[in-house]
C-alpha cells in the first residue's frame, strides 16, 4: 500500500475531539484520521453509485423480473403507492 502525507490543520477545538475519540477507541490518532476519511470517501462513492444506477433503471423491466420472480403485486403496490423513485426524482 502507498502512502502519502497530508499537512492536515485541524481546529484546535477539533483536534482535541479527536484526541478524545482516539483514546477512547484505543487507537492512534493517524488511524482514526485515517478511518474517518475512508469511511467518508465511502459513502460518497455509495451516493455516486446508487445514483448512476437509478438514472439507468427501467421500471418495465424491472416489474417483468418481479413478475417472473412472483413479487409483482408487491413492485406494483410500491409503485402505485409513490415509492417509485422516479416519480419523486421528476417532481
Amino acid at each position: 500500500m502507498k502512502k502519502g502525507n497530508v499537512a492536515l490543520r485541524l481546529r484546535s477545538s477539533l483536534m482535541e475531539e479527536v484526541r478524545k475519540v482516539a483514546k477512547a477507541e484505543g487507537v492512534a490518532v493517524i488511524q482514526l484520521i485515517n478511518v474517518a476519511v475512508a469511511e467518508k470517501v465511502s459513502a460518497l462513492r455509495t451516493e455516486e453509485y446508487f445514483a448512476e444506477r437509478a438514472a439507468k433503471d427501467d421500471i418495465k423491466k424491472a416489474l417483468q423480473v418481479l413478475k417472473r420472480a412472483g413479487k409483482l403485486a408487491v413492485a406494483e403496490r410500491l409503485v402505485s403507492a409513490g415509492h417509485d423513485h422516479t416519480a419523486s426524482t421528476t417532481a
